[in-house]
């Protein structure tokens, strides 16, 4: 992937020295960045995100787990095609393939419950030194996302996931809710069983981080992606509002889910309620206490 000092030289570098940015238009983008249409001087388009020049970290992240997850084969990802910083636009950037949506096919959820099953079961060699973790860290939103290499499951997820966002929330907290984080993160060897096989993950599968591409099918974008328990992507998918159920039975068609996965849940929720309390605020709080009134 081309890395540049600035807009113009990315897409010199991708498509030409005689082809320029003709036109920037502003497109919904999702709440941390903001996003654009970029039309090209030879009539192509881009796709590319921008934020302020220190958030290039992010994008860099950003690119390498969409690279992670196309090389799978498994579902439709957008490729990374350039990033960099424009100084003259006071920016960091990122460009991606563009995707004009397409009509739906009319399998849609069962295709995506399909590919969603057969990424979960991809090779994860070579992704992060150990079975669970990733080459580097990144970002689950604007948040940190600690991805150190372990070699157990629950260890993971109570040192990379919950204890660093419990350490960002504490000043939510009250001195109940602080013990029972501290009880909750003792218990998790008990309550999160050890994979089957570890999965790669898109990490932040919500239903605003997929669209329907020019070929008809779901693609996914915007990971936080990280090798893990399948079951925390699937949990993400049923947080806020959930996929319909023939997404679900097309999925276990492929990767069967364990009956236990109900009671755990709620424990990959609440990684993800509280990064949402610690960047947005003290809706979330009562979600977050709920589920340390289950398990702490």
């Amino acid at each position: 992937m081309i890395q540049a000092d600035s807009l113009s030289a990315a897409i010199g570098a991708l498509y030409g020295a005689d082809v320029t940015a003709a036109e920037r238009q502003a497109v919904y983008g999702g709440d941390i960045n903001r996003a654009w249409r970029v039309t090209l001087s030879n009539g192509g388009a881009v796709f590319m995100k921008s934020n302020g020049p220190a958030r290039l970290t992010m994008f860099q992240a950003e690119a390498r787990g969409l690279e992670a997850l196309r090389k799978t084969g498994c579902i439709g990802v957008p490729e990374p095609l350039a990033l960099g910083t424009d100084g003259g636009l006071g920016v960091s950037f990122l460009l991606m393939e563009h995707l004009s949506a397409g009509a739906r096919v009319s399998d849609f959820w069962e295709r995506f419950g399909h590919e969603l099953a057969a990424l979960h079961r991809a090779d994860t060699a070579g992704l992060g030194g150990a079975p669970y973790g990733f080459g580097a860290d990144n970002f689950a939103g604007s948040s940190p996302q600690i991805n150190t290499p372990m070699a157990r499951w629950s260890d993971f997820f109570r040192d990379c996931r919950l204890a660093p966002q419990m350490k960002m929330a504490a000043g939510y907290f009250d001195g109940g809710d602080r013990r029972r984080c501290q009880r909750l993160l003792g218990r998790l060897g008990e309550l999160l069983p050890e994979p089957e096989f570890p999965s790669l993950l898109h990490g932040d599968l919500w239903s605003g981080n997929f669209v329907t591409g020019p070929d008809g099918r779901a693609w996914i974008l915007d990971p936080a992606a990280y090798v893990g328990h399948f079951e925390a992507d699937l949990a993400m998918t049923e947080l806020f509002g959930g996929y319909p159920p023939a997404f679900y039975g097309a999925y276990r068609e492929v990767n069967p889910i364990d009956g236990g996965y109900r009671d755990r849940r709620a424990l990959y929720d609440l990684y993800h309620l509280l990064n949402h309390l610690n960047l947005f605020g003290e809706a979330y709080l009562g979600s977050v206490q709920r589920i340390l009134d289950r398990y702490g």
